[in-house]
């Protein structure tokens, strides 16, 4: 485990064994709290599970960081796939909780080699499957 200088946030290693995970397909998504003072993984969603899944994993009023791997087809109908980082910050939570999210947040990411399309959400609309799709093409 390392420690965040910046933000004094450290990231639990298993964070970083299961992004690499999901990235050979392991999973569809995984979501990370921040617990104390570091960064640990909360949920996996197994590779079945869909969008919907995803976005019902959230809680409604606290922060979260995900990744996502969007599997879609291409205008040229080709078959892709997107790794999404996802900066969960909803309106309703409270103001400390989304201070540190967000100070600790691109220290995190770094953390997440792979990462391809990043997003900040503070309500459902903002990550919507029509968003995803049209940030991934």
């Amino acid at each position: 485990m390392k420690a965040n200088a910046a933000s004094g946030m450290a990231v639990e290693d298993n964070c970083k064994l299961k992004f690499l995970e999901l990235k050979k397909r392991t999973y569809r998504f995984i979501i990370f709290r921040i617990d104390g003072q570091q960064v640990v993984v909360e949920k996996l969603g197994n590779p079945r599970e869909t969008y919907d899944d995803f976005t019902a994993s959230l809680p409604a009023d606290e922060c979260r960081y995900a990744v996502f791997d969007f599997d879609f087809t291409t205008n040229e109908n080709c078959q892709k796939s997107k790794i999404f980082f996802i900066a969960w910050s909803p309106d309703s939570s409270r103001v400390r909780m989304k201070m540190v999210y967000a100070s600790s947040k691109d220290r995190f990411k770094r953390e997440l080699d792979g990462i391809q399309v990043e997003l900040q959400a503070t309500d459902p609309s903002e990550m919507s499957f029509d968003i995803i799709k049209s940030r991934a093409l």
